[in-house]
């Protein structure tokens, strides 16, 4: 490789086709910006692991299988996408990216998560929609910097109770799962902004959901709800509820003056 190659900072190959990414790549240790999207790549090489500057990986709609184990010698990594993959699992090494604020994983194959994604210190974001998750470990409720989880369109059907750990979260996504029922723990989500729990098959809520200070959305159609929690009516910051297609016999009176239902 020509020695003024090995000082870039940033490389664009997204949408040559690329097929195979020689294991020279490591030899760039100056690059903190690297593109990949819209590739054939199935695997990456050893090599990555050297790249000790990268900051931010690109890997959006891609062919990737699997992820190499050196992925988690990238100490600068801050921002890793990996959307529209074959990913049908992560390695543990992940969970020693100490500087990930966002990892964005939608549209894999993804059926579990593991423990050590709550070694993500910094994470701000975790985007899992359309995967194949049918739980989250416990650990999740370690993610305390993070404000936005989205795990829409997923076969979660239930929660754990230490998601109510995650005391900076403004943004939970839920719609489409088959999730039965919420821990009480999800009151003490006090930043809570947006919560979408639509097109699951929950058949109650625990009052604590009158907790949520912060609410401002509740997305709740296409469930099996025949009453309401008359706590809701306590979410002053909440202007959007969204109840359509549920079996619905009881709506609290306090709720009924504020929404036209």
């Amino acid at each position: 490789m020509e020695e003024n190659c090995k000082n870039i900072t940033a490389l664009g190959l997204t949408g040559v086709g690329l097929t195979y990414l020689p294991p020279e790549i490591g030899q760039l240790s100056q690059l903190q910006k690297l593109y990949l999207n819209q590739s054939q790549l199935t695997s990456l090489p050893a090599e990555i692991g050297q790249l000790s500057q990268l900051q931010e990986l690109y890997l959006n709609q891609s062919q990737l299988i699997l992820l190499p184990a050196e992925i988690g010698q990238l100490p600068q990594l801050q921002r890793l996408e990996l959307n529209q993959n074959q990913l049908t699992a992560l390695p543990t090494e992940i969970g020693q990216l100490s500087q990930l604020q966002v990892l964005e994983l939608n549209q894999n194959q993804l059926t579990s998560l593991p423990a050590v994604i709550g070694q993500l210190s910094q994470l701000l974001v975790l985007y899992l929609n359309q995967n194949q998750l049918t739980s989250l470990p416990v650990e999740i409720g370690q993610l305390s910097q993070l404000k936005g989880l989205e795990l829409n369109q997923n076969q979660l059907t239930s929660l754990p109770a230490e998601i109510g750990q995650l005391s900076r979260l403004q943004m939970l996504y839920l719609n489409q799962n088959q999730l039965t029922a919420l821990p009480t723990k999800i009151g003490q989500l006090s930043k809570l902004q947006w919560l979408d729990l639509s097109q699951n098959q929950l058949t109650s809520l625990p009052g604590e959901i009158g907790q949520l200070s912060q609410l401002q959305t509740l997305g709740l159609s296409q469930n099996q709800l025949t009453s309401l929690p008359a706590e809701i009516g306590q979410l002053s910051e909440l202007h959007g509820l969204e109840l359509a297609e549920n079996p619905l016999k009881d709506i609290p009176e306090k709720i009924r003056q504020r929404f036209p239902l």
